[in-house]
């Protein structure tokens, strides 16, 4: 459980809402108002896990998770806020290299949600060396790879997850709510189409150029991975 929270936000008002909160649900709460400082703390302290806001003065909170995954930090998880809760805002973030992502105005109790679902998904222990493949498409959970007919496929950490679970669940059609519940740990919106979007994302890496199609789609009822 992550025990060490960076806040970074330059509301001040709802950064001191969210420590005041943090703290009393026995958190460490460490404040940054802008990305720079904030990725400075991040270098001082030991922190679990980062809640960041978009929308920042200077460097904005997208630059600032690409920025600490580009620092070495890629198992540290990310919440990012912000007020643009569009299919396209929650892809960039997600893009950038956040684990999560809450639109704002948000119930308190709803963070603290994240923050747990993403404390155990961090804290979540995979075999060494595990495999998973279907076709000549191999994913390494341990070394965090990709390959399709030998040669590596890059993938971002949304993407990678959402295939190492439809490849963990071969053979079974996956819902969008299946998904969402089990790719990000918490039901976003379900008006958004964020599943549709990364499934062709996903197509678009691994399927392109290839006869075999890994990812299937079933009408009405979701996606599944055969073989």
């Amino acid at each position: 459980m992550a025990k060490s929270v960076l806040v970074i936000e330059d509301e001040q008002n709802v950064a001191a809402f969210i420590k005041q909160g943090l703290s009393e649900a026995g958190y460490d709460v460490f404040l940054a108002y802008e990305g720079r400082s904030g990725i400075e703390l991040l270098g001082q302290k030991q922190i679990d896990l980062v809640i960041l806001d978009v929308i920042l003065p200077g460097m904005d909170g997208k630059a600032v998770a690409r920025t600490i995954r580009g620092l070495g930090y890629q198992n540290l998880p990310i919440i990012m806020l912000t007020a643009l809760g569009t299919t396209e805002n929650l892809v960039q973030g997600l893009d950038s290299g956040a684990d999560d992502y809450l639109a704002k105005p948000f119930k308190f109790k709803e963070l603290l949600a994240r923050i747990r679902a993403l404390s155990r998904r961090n804290g979540s222990k995979v075999l060494p060396d595990q495999k998973l493949s279907v076709y000549d498409l191999e994913l390494n959970s341990d070394a965090k790879t990709v390959k399709r007919a030998g040669e590596e496929i890059k993938l971002t950490a949304t993407e990678f997850r959402l295939l190492e679970f439809m490849l963990k669940n071969k053979n079974k059609v996956l819902s969008r709510i299946d998904i969402l519940e089990n790719v990000w740990d918490i039901n976003f919106n379900l008006g958004t189409n964020v599943v549709d979007v990364y499934v062709n994302y996903l197509r678009n890496k691994i399927d392109k150029n290839h006869t075999n199609k890994v990812i299937e789609t079933v009408i009405g009822m979701g996606y599944v991975i055969k073989g």
